[in-house]
C-alpha cells in the first residue's frame, strides 16, 4: 500500500532510453505509413501497427505517461494509432469478406461507402503516424532511417477457394435449429433499436445523440450479443446439411457478421470520440490538436457504422420472419378472456406485437368469429361480442333475484340496482372498479324494476364502472413459437391485473416493452 501512495520514480533520461529501445519497430512503422510513398495499405502492415501500438501503449501505462506533461501527449497518440489500426483491419477484413456475405443491395452502394471509409480512416491512421514522429523528435527518441522494403506487408490473394470436401453434420431436428436461431435474432434485434437512431437525427443534431442512447456501454453490449449469435449459429448451423439445403441460412449468417463487424467499428469510435473527443470526458491534449475532427468523426460513426449496422439488422429480420413462416409448426391454444375490459388498448396492442415481432400470421377466434391477431384494431372488435355475451349473462344473473316492485320510483331503483351490483361482487362475479357508483340521476319508463335494473348496470358496464368477471375464452391459432409467448402474456394477465393496472412482464416477453 505504502509503495502504490510513494511509488519509486524513474528519472526523464533512463526512461527516455528505454522508451526509445521499445518503440524502435512501431516508429519505423510510423515512418514507412507516412513516407511520400507508402506501402500499400494491407492487413499484414496494419496488424504490424496495431500490435506494436499496443505493446506500446501498455508500456507506457505501466510507467504512468498518460498522467505525466512530457509523455502524455506522445502515450495519447500512440491510442490514436492502435484504435484506428484497428479499425482499418476491420474495414478491411469487411472489403474482403463481402463478397462470401452474400448480402443483398442496399439502397446506398455499402461497398462504395466501405472503400471511402477506409480511406478516411487510413489517412487518419497517417495523421497519427506524422504527429508521433514529431512527438518522438520532441522527446529525443531515435528514429531509425526507414528503408522500404516492397515485399515485406504485400497481401497476395489469387482467387479460388479450396474445395469443401469435409462430411456434412446432421441435426437433430432442422425446424427446431431455424426457429431457435431466427427467434434469438429477432429477440436481439428488439434490443437494438438504437441503431435506426440515424432514422430520425438529423447531421446538426448528433451531439445530442451522447451518452443516451449511444454510448461505448451500449454499443460493446450490443457487439457481444451480436458476436454470441455468430458462435450460435456456428455451433448449430455451420457445416450442417441444413446449412446446405436452406441457401437463406448462410446469408442470415453474412447479416449477423456484418451487424457486428459494424458494431466493432462503432464501439472503437464512440470509445475514442468519449476519450479523447468529447468536451466533458475527452483528453485535454488531444482535444486541443486533435487528429481527427469531431464532426468527421461523428460522420463517420453515425453515416457508415450505425447506419449501415441497422440497414442490415432490418434485412436480418426480413429474413427471420420468413424462415419462421416457412419452418413453423401449426398449433392452436385456448386462453382466458383478459379480465379487465376485455380486449382493450394494452392487450390488443400486446397480442399484435408479439405475432408481429416473429412476422407470423396468427388468428384469433371466439364464438366461431375470427379475428387477425396481427392487428390491435381487428382485435379489438372481438369485444363486441364479449360484452353482448356479458349482457345476456347479466340479464339472466338479475333476472334469478327477486325484485317484486312494479312502477317503482327512481330511490327504489336506485337501491335495487346497489343492491344487485353488491351480491353479485359478494358471489365474486362482478368486479367494482369505481366507488361510489355514479348513477343516473333518471330511469328509462319501462315499469318493470327488472328492466329498469337491468338498463342500469348494463350502463354501468358500457361506462366501465363495472365489470363481469367471465370463464370466457379464446382459441389463437399459428406458429407454435409464437402461441407460447402468446400463452404466457395470457398467464401474466395481458400486462396487467383484474383492475388495469399494470404488471412486470415475463423476462421472455422483455422484447414487448422496448
Amino acid at each position: 500500500m505504502d509503495s502504490f501512495k510513494n511509488p519509486t520514480l524513474i528519472d526523464y533520461a533512463r526512461f527516455g532510453a528505454l522508451a526509445a529501445a521499445r518503440a524502435q519497430r512501431l516508429l519505423r512503422l510510423t515512418c514507412q505509413l507516412s513516407a511520400p510513398r507508402p506501402t500499400p495499405l494491407t492487413r499484414p502492415l496494419v496488424a504490424d501497427v496495431l500490435s506494436q501500438a499496443m505493446q506500446m501503449e501498455e508500456f507506457l501505462d505501466a510507467y504512468g505517461a498518460r498522467n505525466n506533461r512530457l509523455w502524455s501527449r506522445f502515450r495519447s497518440l500512440t491510442a490514436t494509432l492502435k484504435l484506428f489500426a484497428d479499425v482499418v483491419y476491420k474495414l478491411l477484413h469487411i472489403q474482403h469478406s463481402l463478397p462470401f456475405y452474400r448480402l443483398p443491395p442496399a439502397e446506398q452502394d455499402f461497398a462504395l461507402a466501405t472503400a471511402q471509409s477506409l480511406e478516411f480512416t487510413h489517412e487518419t491512421l497517417v495523421k497519427a503516424a506524422h504527429q508521433i514522429i514529431i512527438q518522438a523528435t520532441r522527446l529525443n527518441l531515435t528514429v531509425s532511417p526507414y528503408e522500404p522494403d516492397e515485399n515485406e506487408y504485400l497481401e497476395p490473394l489469387p482467387p479460388g477457394r479450396l474445395p469443401r470436401d469435409r462430411a456434412t453434420r446432421k441435426v437433430s431436428s432442422a425446424a427446431e435449429t431455424v426457429i431457435y436461431l431466427a427467434t434469438a435474432y429477432l429477440n436481439l434485434a428488439s434490443e437494438s433499436e438504437l441503431l435506426h437512431i440515424v432514422d430520425w437525427v438529423k447531421p446538426a443534431q448528433y451531439f445530442s445523440c451522447f451518452p443516451d442512447p449511444i454510448s461505448e456501454d451500449n454499443l460493446r453490449y450490443l457487439q457481444f450479443r451480436f458476436h454470441s449469435l455468430q458462435a450460435l449459429y456456428d455451433t448449430h448451423v455451420s457445416e450442417t446439411e441444413l446449412e446446405s439445403l436452406d441457401t437463406d441460412l448462410p446469408i442470415l449468417r453474412g447479416h449477423i457478421s456484418i451487424v457486428f463487424h459494424l458494431l466493432e467499428i462503432a464501439t472503437q469510435l464512440v470509445h475514442y470520440y468519449e476519450r479523447h473527443l468529447n468536451a466533458k470526458t475527452g483528453d485535454s491534449l488531444l482535444r486541443r490538436q486533435p487528429v481527427i475532427s469531431t464532426r468527421a468523426l461523428l460522420t463517420l460513426l453515425m453515416n457508415y457504422a450505425i447506419a449501415y449496422a441497422g440497414h442490415y439488422l432490418r434485412e436480418g429480420q426480413g429474413f427471420c420472419h420468413a424462415m419462421l413462416r416457412r419452418y413453423a409448426e401449426v398449433g392452436k391454444i385456448e386462453v382466458p378472456v383478459p379480465s379487465y375490459r376485455g380486449f382493450h388498448v394494452r392487450p390488443a396492442t400486446l397480442i399484435a406485437k408479439i405475432a408481429q415481432h416473429y412476422g407470423s400470421h396468427i388468428t384469433m377466434e371466439l364464438d366461431g368469429q375470427y379475428y387477425d391477431a396481427n392487428s390491435p384494431m381487428d382485435i379489438f372488435r372481438a369485444n363486441e361480442r364479449i360484452n353482448a355475451r356479458k349482457r345476456r349473462w347479466l340479464a339472466a344473473e338479475i333476472g334469478n333475484l327477486r325484485l317484486p316492485v312494479e312502477d317503482p320510483n327512481d330511490h327504489q331503483v336506485r337501491a335495487a340496482v346497489l343492491d344487485v351490483v353488491l351480491k353479485l361482487a359478494e358471489q365474486g362475479k362482478l368486479i367494482i372498479y369505481q366507488q361510489p357508483l355514479n348513477l343516473s340521476d333518471e330511469f328509462g319508463q319501462e315499469s318493470i324494476l327488472l328492466e329498469k335494473v337491468t338498463a342500469e348496470i348494463a350502463r354501468l358496464l358500457a361506462t366501465g364502472q363495472i365489470d363481469i368477471q367471465t370463464d370466457l375464452s379464446i382459441a389463437f391459432t399459428g406458429d407454435k413459437r409464437v402461441l407460447s409467448d402468446l400463452e404466457l402474456l395470457a398467464r401474466s394477465g395481458y400486462g396487467e391485473d383484474s383492475f388495469g393496472n399494470n404488471v412486470t412482464l415475463p423476462k421472455e416477453l422483455a422484447y414487448l416493452r422496448r
